[in-house]
């Protein structure tokens, strides 16, 4: 395999302003019974949990160790060993005594109670080591002997969202994220699955050369995008700082314009071409390349395809941002009018630019691909990205010219902080009152 999971972008300049998305804050927690299991995304506890009945939006949330924050739960299987009493404080409510099920995993994020507590709390506390992403042995450890999942399929993707994949394990893993694989499969079907995605890889292959002249003749948008295919991978940086050349450009036009004949609902855009690329990075072959690119699109629901996706994206941005940050909307909609539906390139690249590696843009998209701790999680990313420049842009007054700029100059972020953020986003924003179609797209 030759994924160069490390490879640092060339230097750009640093933007100036990356103030730290704010805390949230809680009122009262009501009682629920629940089951506890800790786990950790970079700086932000995350715990596992089932829904409780007892809590009008569906989701229990109970008070934590000591009072310092409380935990929302956001889904599957726990039972609190010692619920907060009504009767005392919270300072005296004491130690939750919690036990962990493995089972049909889900999050609950810990949510800080000020600003303040929230920096006591780390002082008072010892730093928590992050844990190493999920290798080879760990992995081979969710199945059994003949290939089949030992563990549940959610317990798997929350350690994805909690710790990440080693990069030698993505290949593997990856092909089960986006349904090239099937999680209920044995070893056995997994090779005749690869064989058979091969050999249709193959067949299309076969059926674009012998219907290429009549697409040259016949089909008037075909020749221009194979120009603009050929013309955005020339402009790709194909090497690495020593100069050793990474991708097979030729390969990467073949795919890309096979794509574009047999996806007709995505087609091309520009933006593709460094998609594929990433894909081709981290597996040998073409049909694989080809493969999970196609998945991967209809596991993350065409969101990054402007002419599906992308605008509905930016909508519900527009909607996270009313309702958890009203004064922020406020002036996006008066000076700062704009600014959001500009960033359409977030979404059309899912957030390659602001990472300084490769390793962190897979990261990242493995998140979105595991469906935690919600759907579209993208558009949540966004929102965190933009509270990174929210202090700026009201201090300054920006417009909508001048917060775009600040957005753009977001690069090398820290992937984990940034996955931490959202899901306290998300966390926050199910506590809401929030109407039904935003619901239903994040659940």
């Amino acid at each position: 395999m030759t994924a160069l999971q490390h490879l640092r972008r060339p230097e750009r300049p640093r933007g100036s302003a990356q103030s730290s998305p704010g805390v949230l804050r809680g009122d009262n927690a009501p009682a629920a019974q629940s089951t506890v299991g800790k786990v950790r995304v970079g700086s932000v506890s995350v715990y596992t949990m089932a829904p409780s009945p007892s809590s009008s939006h569906g989701f229990a949330v109970p008070w934590c160790c000591k009072c310092k924050p409380f935990h929302l739960l956001l889904s599957p299987s726990v039972r609190c060993l010692s619920p907060p009493s009504k009767t005392k404080s919270k300072e005296e409510q004491g130690h939750m005594a919690c036990q962990r099920s493995d089972n049909d995993l889900s999050i609950m994020i810990v949510i800080r109670m000020s600003r303040e507590q929230a920096l006591m709390s780390k002082l008072e506390e010892p730093e928590v080591k992050r844990k190493p992403p999920i290798d080879k042995t760990e992995w081979d450890g969710f199945f059994d002997e003949n290939g089949h999942l030992a563990k549940s399929r959610d317990f798997i993707c929350v350690n994805i969202l909690e710790r990440g994949l080693h990069p030698f394990m993505r290949t593997e893993a990856w092909k089960f994220l986006t349904g090239y694989y099937s999680w209920q499969s044995s070893q056995d079907e997994r090779l005749m699955v690869d064989s058979t995605r091969r050999k249709n890889y193959e067949a299309l292959c076969q059926m674009y050369e012998k219907i290429q002249p009549l697409l040259e003749n016949l089909h008037r948008n075909f020749i221009e995008t194979r120009n603009n295919i050929a013309y955005d991978i020339q402009k790709l940086y194909d090497k690495d700082p020593l100069g050793n050349v990474l991708i097979d450009k030729k390969r990467l036009e073949k795919i890309l314009l096979l794509s574009y004949v047999c996806n007709t609902q995505a087609e091309y855009q520009q933006g593709f071409h460094e998609m594929v690329m990433l894909f081709q990075l981290m597996v040998e072959h073409d049909h694989e390349t080809f493969w999970l690119f196609q998945f991967f699109l209809q596991k993350t629901e065409h969101s990054c395809v402007i002419s599906i996706g992308v605008g509905k994206n930016l909508g519900m941005l527009n909607n996270v941002i009313n309702i958890l940050d009203p004064v922020f909307a406020e002036h996006l909609k008066g000076k700062g009018a704009g600014a959001v539906q500009s960033l359409f390139p977030w979404f059309c690249l899912y957030f390659q630019r602001a990472f300084k590696s490769f390793d962190d843009v897979w990261r990242l998209w493995e998140v979105l691909l595991t469906g935690k701790p919600c759907r579209n999680f993208q558009v949540l990313v966004a929102y965190s990205m933009l509270q990174m420049v929210r202090k700026q842009v009201l201090q300054e007054s920006m417009t909508g010219d001048d917060i775009l700029l600040a957005c753009n100059n977001l690069i090398d972020l820290d992937v984990a902080e940034l996955i931490s953020a959202a899901c306290t986003a998300y966390a926050e924003l199910v506590q809401k009152d929030v109407p039904q179609p935003l619901k239903d797209f994040f659940l």
